[in-house]
């Protein structure tokens, strides 16, 4: 089913709160997807099973499945690149609080950034803390498995937002340990039964009592770390825009709701707000 384009009558609602006022950008999987990265829960979306922190520390064959996962679907994951939505929030130059893993923002040249769960291009081995690159580990798992082949196409059913893939794995695949002290390694996102770290928690509050208008942006809201934020605003009084293609948890607090693709209606917004438009 197409995504429909905003109604210019939206576009104009989004623009007429937000000009002249400080506000900050909530995103979630929505706008991603036009970069090749599936959303967990947007009307489209294919079921998932998400790995949990307590699977993923307890039991040897949960990381194994989960490397052999991610190895495959970094391939596609790891090159994906900014689309016209990242683009076009990085030009309005809002500070951003994302629910995302992939840096997009960071890459399209949004400045003020808060990754909410982390971010996938970095590894934190649980033992010692000792950070590495995603990037290092794929060549690690690539050589201490030669046998397996193969890419999972950008836009596939099978991958997923948190960079890894829904395919069965191989009984031997070989998981690398840390370097430094032989523990196990761990993406440095916050997995499903995790709790996102306290100082992102309070640093992206702060965005939100220092902004005039919060603007949810491809995000359905449906776990509480992105919908206290949203909560928070509609508390305060402060005018909380909604852009998401599919129903959200926070429809009902909503100052302003567009149903429509979050890249388009973001670029259609960047427009109407640039200095050229007035």
């Amino acid at each position: 089913m197409p995504i429909p384009d905003p109604r210019p009558a939206d576009v104009a609602a989004l623009a007429d709160v937000l000009s002249g006022r400080r506000w900050v950008a909530l995103t979630g999987a929505g706008i991603s997807t036009d970069s090749g990265i599936p959303d967990y829960r947007g009307p489209d979306a294919r079921p998932t099973n998400p790995i949990t922190y307590g699977d993923f520390v307890r039991r040897p064959e949960a990381r194994r499945r989960y490397w052999f996962r991610s190895m495959m679907g970094f391939r596609s994951f790891g090159v994906a690149q900014p689309n016209a939505g990242h683009r076009a929030l990085a030009q309005l130059g809002a500070p951003i609080i994302t629910q995302n893993v992939d840096a997009l923002h960071e890459r399209a040249g949004s400045r003020e950034v808060i990754d909410l769960h982390g971010l996938i291009d970095r590894v934190i081995c649980l033992a010692c803390g000792d950070l590495s690159t995603r990037t290092d580990l794929q060549i690690r798992l690539e050589d201490a498995n030669p046998g397996i082949t193969g890419t999972i196409p950008a836009g596939a059913a099978e991958l997923r937002p948190d960079g890894d893939a829904d395919i069965a794995d191989p009984d031997d695949f070989v998981v690398p340990a840390c370097r430094v002290c032989g523990g196990v390694l761990k993406p440095d996102v916050v997995f499903f039964g995790e709790s996102v770290p306290k100082p992102r928690v309070e640093a992206s509050f702060a965005l939100v009592d220092a902004a005039q208008a919060l603007l949810v942006a491809g995000s359905s809201l449906t776990v509480m770390s992105g919908l206290r934020f949203a909560r928070h605003a509609a508390k305060a009084g402060v005018p909380l825009l909604i852009v998401n293609h599919g129903a959200t948890r926070a429809d009902d607090l909503a100052t302003v709701r567009v149903d429509a693709g979050t890249s388009t209606t973001l670029v259609a917004l960047a427009d109407s707000l640039s200095p050229a438009a007035h």
